[in-house]
């Protein structure tokens, strides 16, 4: 596949999901994951409760969405030391992890 954009799309469910957990978690994603090479799209957030159509998955508490200009961009994100201190940092709340990752197109 010729090099196309990486779309890396993370949800977590959280152990102690209190409105300041999650706070924390969406400040944390700020915090250490904005500023990486290669990162064209960053967007974080809690779940839009307000969309709950039977199509909505709802069981997340806070969802992460990284748009990277290629794989190898990805791939150093991925061993970057601030994102490892976000793992390490988050971790030890995070029940449930999913993560999709995509190639993007325009």
């Amino acid at each position: 596949m010729a090099e196309s954009m990486l779309s890396h799309t993370v949800y977590f469910t959280l152990t102690d999901s209190s409105e300041a957990a999650q706070d924390r978690l969406v400040e944390a994603a700020r915090k250490y994951l904005v500023n990486h090479p290669g990162v064209l799209f960053f967007g974080v957030g809690k779940l839009c409760k307000e969309l709950n159509r039977p199509v909505n998955d709802q069981e997340f508490h806070v969802g992460l969405n990284i748009v990277f200009d290629s794989k190898a961009s990805h791939d150093i994100y991925q061993v970057a030391p601030d994102h490892l201190k976000f793992i390490e940092e988050g971790k030890p709340n995070w029940a449930k992890v999913r993560v999709f990752d995509s190639w993007a197109s325009r």
